[in-house]
């Protein structure tokens, strides 16, 4: 199968130095497609000095954006994502498709343990993403936020309208491969420490990488997070109960009446919401295997 490879870059002009030559080497037939995210340094001569076929964005759209870009102009049949700031191994691409061989629609390059360019904020934060949404799927997902993928092309392209512009499209990508049912398997890789200036800030995106919690839950399966809440919630009600029983006698009060309709909007409120995704993913399987087929 054709392979395409994108790298979305905003200023990567020095990873990309040493990233596309050894691209160019070691997988000569693939299609290489750098999207350059309105970059202000010389990643676009970079690139096209490598022989690279490069998108330029007038602006900085978002890492997401850029990979949107680099798929509707691929033309492989499986597409490997990586990073142009000297984090992700060339070889290792050889790695990702040998497991697509294999029989799966995603694969996934998971970081080993504390890799050398996360920070102990952003390892701790990805270690609770992983444990999250392992126990939404029932399958141990070795790292949700790796960059460094190769996929199907025609099913991701099934899933790119749901794809955010920012830093969030592997949490998305995913958790609906794995709603659809597609498969997903995990490849364990090193990663080397960046080359410039990492673009993201952890003040600034402390509110996203709490969002994503919410992304998973609601993308894979809204009422297995509503459950649990409506169940706490609505015990914490029949606990004020009991107590106020015990002290006032039989009174419902109204703590205990709010917190019991509050969990059974609760869980309305996921049910409804559990219908809806089973809606917007049917579609999306059936354009998918349209485009498959």
């Amino acid at each position: 199968m054709k392979v395409s490879i994108v790298i979305p870059a905003k200023d990567e002009a020095l990873g990309l130095a040493i990233l596309l030559p050894e691209l160019v080497q070691l997988y000569p037939e693939a299609e290489i497609i750098v999207v350059n995210d309105g970059s202000s340094d010389t990643t676009k001569e970079v690139a096209e000095a490598a022989g690279a076929n490069v998108i330029s964005h007038p602006y900085a759209k978002g890492n997401g954006a850029a990979v949107k870009s680099g798929a509707r102009a691929a033309k492989g049949d499986l597409i490997v994502f990586m990073d142009g700031d000297g984090q992700h191994s060339a070889a290792d691409v050889g790695r990702l498709l040998a497991k697509v061989e294999e029989g799966y629609d995603l694969v996934v390059g998971a970081r080993s343990g504390r890799s050398s360019q996360a920070s102990v904020a952003r390892w701790s934060a990805n270690a609770i993403y992983n444990g999250f949404a392992s126990w939404m799927v029932g399958r141990k997902i070795d790292d949700l936020t790796s960059g460094f993928r190769c996929v199907n092309r025609r099913k991701f392209l099934s899933f790119l309208y749901m794809l955010p512009n920012g830093f969030s499209y592997p949490t998305t990508s995913t958790m609906a491969f794995f709603r659809v049912g597609y498969s997903v398997g995990f490849v364990p890789i090193e990663v080397s420490r960046r080359l410039g200036k990492s673009h993201i800030k952890i003040a600034k995106d402390g509110v996203r990488f709490l969002l994503i919690i919410f992304k998973v839950g609601t993308l894979y399966s809204p009422l297995k997070v509503y459950f649990p809440a409506a169940v706490f919630t609505s015990g914490l009600g029949l606990v004020n109960y009991v107590l106020t029983v015990m002290s006032a006698g039989y009174r419902f009060t109204n703590g205990t009446t709010l917190l019991v309709l509050t969990g059974a909007i609760m869980f309305l409120i996921g049910l409804l919401s559990e219908q809806l995704t089973n809606l917007q993913f049917k579609d999306t399987s059936n354009a998918g295997d349209r485009r498959a087929g």
